[in-house]
């Protein structure tokens, strides 16, 4: 049973950092997984924001370009979003999904609050 758990989330004031981890436990071979971070705002609907295949490639939603950054370490399994000069319109639940073909998997979220 593959189970996913995203952390780090936290308050943190406009200007600041943090970084996510998303860590798989259960997988065979994670290297070969593509993961993806999504938020959801209260009232919003979910948004892509990160995306690391497989092979390293990454992908990000226009709002969030250059400030945050999705990487991978297969020998921990564990995919990390670090996210820098936050906003408050970062505030959200951030959840990473785990996915191979028709496989995916999903954790509980982690809630980011931006705020002076």
């Amino acid at each position: 049973q593959v189970q996913v758990v995203e952390s780090g989330g936290g308050l943190v004031q406009p200007g600041g950092s943090l970084r996510l981890s998303c860590a798989a436990s259960g997988t065979i071979g994670f290297s070969l997984y593509a993961v993806d971070w999504y938020r959801q705002a209260p009232g919003k609907q979910s948004e892509l924001v990160a995306g690391i295949t497989s092979g390293g490639s990454t992908n990000y939603a226009g709002s969030v370009k250059g400030r945050l950054t999705i990487s991978r370490d297969n020998d921990k399994n564990t995919v990390y979003l670090q996210m820098n000069n936050l906003k408050p319109e970062d505030t959200a639940v951030y959840s990473c999904n785990v996915r191979r073909a028709a496989r995916q998997y999903w954790g509980p979220g982690t809630q980011v609050t931006v705020s002076s």
